[in-house]
This record gives C-alpha cells, sequence and structure tokens, in this order.
C-alpha cells in the first residue's frame, strides 16, 4: 500500500508594491487620510517649537529667533541659579501639593455619589463637568471682578457680612495668604467634574459579580467594600488622573496671571514658573534664550516625577 500523496501548499502571492502599500481594502491609504492631517498640524505647532526651543536655549537668544551667539549650557547654569526662577519653583511644587490630592479627593467622591443615586444621574454628571467647558481666563476673571471683589463688595464678602464678620483683603495682602483660597477654589471648581467623569467610567467598568461575591464573603457595603473592591479596581484610572493632575499643577497659568497681575506688574509671590517665563522670554527684556531653557527644565522635571510616580504606583501593585 502506497502512502498518500502530501500537496505542499501553495505560497501565498504578494501582491503589487502599490497594493501592499494600499494594505487590504485600502486600509493603509485611509489611515492616512484621517490620521495625516493630524499628524502633520502636531509636528508643526508641537514638536518642531519643542526642538527649536532646545536649539534656542543653547544660544544667546535676545529679540531675535535666529541666534549665532553658542553659549553652551550658560543659559541652564543662570536659569538654575536665578532666585526668582528658583522661588517659582518652590511656589509651584507647594501648589502641586495641594491642589493635585486634593482634586484627586473631591473628583473621586463625586464620582462615587453620582455612580450611587438612581435619580437623575445624568443631570448631575452634566451639571458637574459643565464648568469643565468654561474658559481659565473667564472664570479667573467672575472669580476676581464678582466672588472676591476687593475688600467691601464681592459674594464671598457679603456673606460674611451676614454673619457679622470683618471683609477679608482676599487679593491685596499676603500675610495671611488668602490669594491661595481664590486660586484653589477656582481650579477645583473647573477640574473636578472633568476628573469626576474619567472616575465615573472607571466605576462602571467594575464588574458587578465582585460586589456580589464579596457580600457572599462576608464583605460589609461602605468603607470594607470600597478599600478591597473599588479602589483596586480603580488602580489604573486613578494613575491616568495623578499624571494629568500633576501635569496640569505644572502648567499652572492662566488664572495666576489673570487673578494676580494688575496693570503690567506682578506680585512677587505665588508666581508660577510658567508666569515667570513668560516675563523672561517674552517681556521687556526678550531674552529667548534664557526663557527656554527655564522651559526646558521644567519638562525635564515634569517627566522626572511622572516616571517616579509611575514606577511607585507599578511597585505598589507588584
Amino acid at each position: 500500500m502506497s502512502a498518500p500523496t502530501v500537496v505542499a501548499p501553495r505560497p501565498a502571492r504578494r501582491g503589487t508594491l502599490k497594493q501592499r502599500l494600499l494594505g487590504p481594502q485600502n486600509r493603509n491609504l485611509w489611515f492616512w487620510v484621517f490620521v495625516g492631517p493630524f499628524l502633520v498640524g502636531l509636528a508643526i505647532f508641537v514638536y518642531v517649537p519643542i526642538l527649536w526651543s532646545l536649539y534656542l536655549s543653547f544660544f544667546d537668544a535676545r529679540n531675535t529667533v535666529t541666534p549665532t551667539d553658542f553659549v553652551g549650557f550658560d543659559n541652564y547654569t543662570f536659569m538654575l541659579t536665578d532666585p526668582a526662577f528658583l522661588s517659582s519653583m518652590g511656589t509651584f511644587l507647594v501648589f502641586a501639593i495641594f491642589i493635585v490630592p486634593v482634586t484627586f479627593a473631591f473628583g473621586l467622591g463625586l464620582a462615587l455619589a453620582v455612580n450611587r443615586t438612581r435619580w437623575f444621574q445624568a443631570f448631575f454628571r452634566s451639571a458637574f463637568f459643565l464648568p469643565a467647558a468654561c474658559s481659565y481666563v473667564v472664570a479667573a476673571l467672575i472669580w476676581k471682578m464678582s466672588i472676591f471683589n476687593g475688600f467691601r463688595s464681592g459674594v464671598a464678602n457679603g456673606l460674611l457680612g451676614v454673619f457679622d464678620i470683618d471683609s477679608v483683603k482676599w487679593l491685596s495682602i499676603t500675610t495671611p495668604p488668602w490669594y491661595w483660597l481664590v486660586l484653589v477654589t477656582l481650579r477645583l471648581w473647573l477640574q473636578v467634574g472633568f476628573y469626576m467623569i474619567l472616575f465615573l467610567a472607571g466605576l462602571q467598568r467594575i464588574p458587578p459579580i465582585l460586589y456580589e461575591a464579596a457580600s457572599i464573603d462576608g464583605a460589609k457595603p461602605g468603607w470594607q467594600t470600597f478599600r478591597y473592591i473599588t479602589f483596586p479596581q480603580l488602580r489604573a484610572t486613578s494613575v491616568a488622573v495623578l499624571v494629568l493632575l500633576l501635569i496640569n499643577a505644572f502648567q499652572a497659568f492662566d488664572e495666576f496671571y489673570n487673578i494676580l497681575s494688575n496693570f503690567g506688574t506682578y506680585p512677587p509671590y505665588a508666581r508660577p514658573p510658567l508666569v515667570y517665563l513668560y516675563y523672561v522670554a517674552l517681556g521687556s527684556q526678550q531674552d529667548l534664550g534664557r526663557g527656554s531653557a527655564g522651559a526646558i527644565i521644567l519638562a525635564i522635571l515634569i517627566g522626572l516625577i511622572t516616571v517616579l510616580q509611575a514606577r511607585f504606583t507599578r511597585e505598589k501593585r507588584s
């Protein structure tokens, strides 16, 4: 009896170069049709300015964007020894240390409350998210000119007057630093709704079977359920929220500039790095080299803290 004949598979036919570039059903073509314009815009308006800023940081670029006087790391040395820049970094660190955990806690708390409610959930979700669509400049002007409006007027002082409490100079004094209350409440009002939506999406992805199993095992609803099921299941969302909050805190500019700036001058207190760099690069000095060096230092610092935070949360998870 002869062995059956094995037929070797026929090699797949390779198409022409044009067909391979277009991909099956022209998928590659349509990918670049939709993604290409955004990629070009990203390169022109983001990556090219970043690279050009890196280039300027090594030159003496006063009043020019095409410098020729190479100075090496002198601009970085100047910025890292400049008391005003270091003071701005300290201000920003205090602001980030305070605003990041507070916004995280408020956003998570609101998400838990909205997720548990059975009526008008869509209404509460929209109501809390709406401030995120408001401009920082507009909100800062409302906070400055209506709510915390100087010595004798404004909603805040009006409420204090109801309880026979003297009016407070919210923005014109540094001791006590009431201006921080104005800045923090503004940022909370603008950001909490956005992070509530992120946490809400994470909560709604937790399988209900986990809560049922916990209930059978005797876990009490409330703190035990939150600690052993809800919060661990929100770990990925929490990491993303912390990274976004940290980057946003480092990039704080609009509320500081619009609330605390006063007719061309700027108080030396509560000055974040971006406001300082704005005055260095675009103010009377027009020193684009040192301004770019400061921006690169700030970007490196944000990247380092983000990487350290990601590694810390990963080790804690393992």
